[in-house]
């Protein structure tokens, strides 16, 4: 076997160290078995710990998910938390989700917290993520972790970091973060042996506040009464959901509840679906056959973490559809403020936020309400932000992105499934008090404030000349900004990379007002609006679409649809991305 000879010393440092029996054995057994590949590929570099943390898969080497590798970070972080909080007590709150060695990796992650004099408040069983970040705010915690890989397939771990807000890290305690853990040179350097008498376990405790917390959101509790018996199917996708999302319902009323049984245990092996993704149609589909044979009124999926959450509804032909995310969130949003406007509890301080790529319908829907809505880069850190920089002055109502991530009100400061669904199950209920279905509903949003429609196409560029292959389309479209794009004049550019919106038929520039981030906006004469976003974890790169067509009535909707989805791929067709 040619191994470099670089590659071969890091894998002698694996064998003789301070590692146990099995790692060793699981590295001689590749090493006996003349697997090259899967040698390199566990060993060729370390496990990244990027700005939100660790993720990869699991198994031996420095560039897997493992005890040590876990280990190493969690004691970065430690060192970490002691330098910032001299003198002072530090406490950090623990949480796992239902994947394959979860309970073990959280475990092991308190046990280096102990060790190294900090309290630990670990739930005793698995968690959604939301309720996480809960516990750091209601516990008074400086930090928190929770072992989770979202909705990333079987063989992946990872372990995602949050700060005293209950928000995942950012500037500068994320880069100080990285500095820290890149400093540990030696699985010998991490403290192992727990104190036990620092660890101590929560959970029921925690599950009523958080659940006290989430009926507070409820605006319509008299129409909940009225139509308590909406048939809701739900499914957690083998995940922590069933933890919390069937008690969050009954709580708000709902008592026709029915669990999809097949994928109602937690299990890391995911056995009913290919990926846990509730983006997507096939790991649905029990769920969606489940609802035709109830004749049900309403779909709720949420994945491993309870993060994120997806929804189905019957549209006019009584067939069942999936609703993306760009719809969730505009009908959440419209829900919210209206049903908000309508109880009497609008204030000149509310605000709502939504990411650069997501649908800008959220934005119509603020202005006509009277409400501000801040946009910001993707991803909930930004959000929490924003509600860190206003607290105290502005009110948060509601958030979120395209990728299936909401959060309602600011008991959480990360995207919440759990929440989400109890109040997409209100709206449901409220539309059906009000003789129409939540499809229906829909298209009345749109019919106010014209037809959004998105779409993504995410490309995967594999290897180093791949990440090179990315970084030459960014490079291009950068230097060489289309003019026209599907016979539409490109009127704007906004370049977060280099923090400017460039105005292409004047030349003005104005600040995005943003941090850097490597996202490219184009703006056309008609409004539409395309993005072009290299992904951090992934060796991708996202194109994001959305575009405006004129609506005037209901009826209309269907012929609406079929025209901006032609006017999507005629943008598609143009740049060449088929």
């Amino acid at each position: 076997m040619a191994l470099s000879t670089d590659l071969q010393q890091k894998i002698n440092t694996w064998l003789t160290g301070n590692y146990d029996a099995d790692t060793k054995a699981n590295i001689r057994q590749l090493l006996d078995s003349d697997q090259e590949e899967a040698l390199s590929d566990a060993f060729y570099r370390n496990l990244e710990f990027g700005t939100g943390g660790l993720r990869g898969i699991m198994g031996a080497g420095s560039n897997r998910m493992n005890r040590y590798t876990l280990g190493m970070a969690t004691q970065g972080l430690s060192n970490y938390l002691v330098q910032q909080f001299p003198g002072q007590e530090i406490k950090v709150a623990v949480a796992h989700d239902s994947r394959n060695n979860s309970a073990e990796f959280a475990r092991i992650a308190a046990d280096i917290f102990s060790a190294n004099g900090i309290t630990v408040y670990l739930f005793e069983a698995l968690r959604p993520t939301p309720e996480l970040s809960f516990a750091i705010r209601h516990l008074g915690c400086q930090s928190g972790c929770v072992v989770t890989a979202s909705h990333n397939p079987k063989e992946y771990n990872g372990f995602k970091v949050y700060w005293n807000d209950g928000a995942q890290v950012v500037s500068p305690h994320d880069k100080n973060i990285i500095t820290e853990v890149n400093a540990i040179q030696s699985v010998d350097d991490v403290r192992f042996q727990a104190d036990a008498s620092r660890v101590q376990l929560i959970g029921a405790e925690l599950d009523a506040a958080y659940l006290a917390k989430v009926k507070e959101l409820s605006i319509n509790p008299e129409a909940i009464r009225r139509q308590h018996d909406l048939k809701i199917v739900y499914t957690p996708l083998h995940g922590t959901g069933i933890t919390l999302v069937p008690q969050a319902l009954a709580q708000l009323g709902f008592s026709n509840v029915h669990i999809v049984e097949a994928q109602a245990t937690p299990d890391g092996n995911f056995p009913t679906v290919l990926s846990p993704n509730p983006e997507e149609k096939v790991a649905m589909q029990l769920a969606l056959d489940q609802a035709k044979a109830l004749d049900a009124d309403l779909v709720l999926a949420t994945d491993p973490d309870s993060d994120r959450v997806g929804m189905a509804v019957k549209d006019n032909h009584g067939e069942w559809v999936l609703v993306n995310g760009n719809q969730t969130a505009a009908l959440l949003t419209h829900y919210l403020l209206s049903a908000r406007a309508r109880a009497g509890k609008m204030t000149e301080q509310d605000f709502i936020v939504y990411t650069i790529v997501t649908s800008d319908v959220l934005g119509d829907i603020a202005r006509r309400h009277g409400v501000k809505a801040y946009q910001t880069l993707t991803g909930f850190k930004y959000i929490a932000g924003i509600i860190r920089e206003l607290e105290g002055r502005e009110t948060y109502i509601g958030g979120g992105e395209e990728s299936y991530g909401y959060m309602i009100g600011d008991f959480v400061r990360d995207k919440d499934a759990i929440s989400a669904c109890a109040l997409i199950a209100e709206m449901a209920a409220v539309a059906k008090d009000q003789g129409h279905t939540l499809y229906q509903e829909m298209q009345r949003m749109y019919a106010t404030y014209g037809l959004y429609k998105e779409h993504l196409i995410s490309l995967t560029k594999k290897g180093q000349r791949g990440a090179e292959e990315i970084q030459e389309m960014m490079r291009d479209l950068r230097a060489n900004p289309p003019r026209t794009i599907a016979g539409l004049a490109v009127t704007e550019l906004r370049d977060y990379g280099q923090g400017v919106i460039r105005n292409l038929h004047t030349g003005q520039e104005l600040p995005t007002g943003l941090e850097s981030s490597n996202v490219l906006q184009f703006i056309l004469e008609d409004g539409s609006k395309i993005s072009a976003r290299p992904s951090g974890t992934e060796p991708k790169i996202k194109f994001y679409f959305s575009v405006k067509q004129p609506l005037a009535s209901v009826v209309d909707f269907d012929l609406a649809n079929r025209r901006a989805d032609e006017k999507i791929q005629a943008i598609i067709a143009d740049m060449q991305l088929q």
